[in-house]
């Protein structure tokens, strides 16, 4: 399964957009444009999809409320809108589209709720009970067992998209960070523990992959393992090259930023088999290790029995020079008066002549998404 059109309305900055989406998608825009909050649509869809946590009562509250998250562009129409378009293995497609906004007392409320499967609907809600009951209308039906039954193959996808935007401060100190435990952090505050509870076959497959690529990336790197201390608490364990014999070893507290950034990407690629959001992974990698990402992501995703969606946010012109990204598997941000835009460069006739004439999205898309006036930057101090 993976997502192929989103549309959106209100959310965050974006107004109102469509959008088409490949199985890879690289997000481009300048500063506050709204990639992380277009990330955001993927990890709130997943949130209200729980049938544990909260589902659409706590994805409401952990941003700060239905206010919080409307558009400030909005106007005639203030509720918020999301739709995405599913395709499945096997060509079917499921859409679901979910509006809401706030009652009088402030609280969240749906205020529709809608699934099809190839033309047929299956859902349509406010149905008779929701007007018989209107706090029925403080959840999804996708969150509840009891009443997704039909199609709980788009809940069960929706449950499975996986952010991950690992800070190796958080990972060298999870516990100065969050004192209790987290599950599946996005930033790593439970890293190791995934790594380590991982199957050994698992665990043991992935390290050596990972490994082979470190040795390259990473000067003297001989052997990468997990161990756990007198302690029980689980660690990343490197065995470096020294002219003194024992005096190589390294926990994850000694490893370089750009090497436990790129252990934990790689990892990520690895792990799960639902769609995969990742937040500008170029951070704290050299140039020339940042020009093989994209490649390297496709080729690690290739050799999985299930091929996933991946959503990467991006910088980097470095990533984005690989001849390999076609014009399809891009999405530019441009902030207007009216919100931000959502551009493909399959949308212009230029910029696709540009690209099948050898030019990269670093020559034709990446310009277009600086800020306006750069050079007033200079002037403005």
């Amino acid at each position: 399964m993976f997502i192929q059109k989103l549309k959106v309305e209100n959310w965050k900055n974006f107004r109102k957009g469509e959008v088409n989406l490949s199985r890879r998608l690289f997000l481009i825009g300048p500063n506050a444009s709204g990639k992380s909050n277009f990330l955001d649509i993927f990890r709130f869809l997943r949130e209200i999809s729980l049938d544990t946590g909260g589902g659409f009562k706590q994805a409401i509250e952990t941003r700060n409320g239905v206010s919080a998250i409307r558009c400030l562009f909005a106007r005639q129409k203030p509720d918020i809108s999301i739709e995405v378009e599913i395709k499945d293995d096997d060509d079917s497609v499921w859409i679901y589209q979910l509006s809401f906004g706030q009652n009088q007392n402030r609280n969240p409320i749906i205020k529709s709720e809608i699934v099809k499967y190839n033309g047929k609907t299956l859902l349509d809600r406010p149905d008779a009970e929701d007007k018989k009951d209107i706090a029925r209308l403080s959840q999804t039906s996708l969150e509840q067992l009891t009443a997704n039954k039909e199609f709980r193959p788009i809940a069960n996808f929706l449950q499975n998209i996986n952010y991950q935007h690992l800070i190796p401060q958080v990972v060298r100190d999870s516990k100065g960070f969050s004192p209790t435990s987290v599950n599946n952090d996005p930033f790593g505050r439970d890293f190791l523990h995934r790594v380590e509870r991982t199957s050994l076959k698992f665990r043991d497959s992935r390290l050596k992959k990972i490994e082979s690529v470190l040795q390259i990336a990473v000067p003297q790197l001989k052997e990468l393992k997990v161990s756990r201390d007198n302690s029980g608490v689980p660690h990343l364990e490197g065995i470096f090259e020294h002219w003194r014999p024992h005096a190589g070893k390294q926990y994850e507290s000694q490893f370089s930023d750009g090497t436990l950034r790129l252990f934990g990407l790689l990892w990520s690629l690895f792990e799960g088999d639902g769609m995969l959001l990742m937040e500008e992974p170029e951070l704290s990698l050299h140039k020339e290790v940042v020009r093989q990402l994209p490649t390297m992501i496709e080729k690690i995703n290739r050799t999985r029995k299930i091929r996933r969606q991946i959503i990467i946010s991006t910088f980097s012109e470095e990533m984005l020079d690989n001849q390999g990204i076609g014009g399809e598997e891009v999405i530019r941000l441009e902030p207007s008066p009216d919100g931000t835009k959502l551009v493909s460069p399959l949308d212009s006739e230029e910029e696709m002549d540009q690209l099948k004439n050898g030019l990269t999205i670093a020559d034709v898309v990446l310009p277009k998404s600086s800020p306006k006036d750069i050079q007033g930057l200079l002037f403005s101090l």
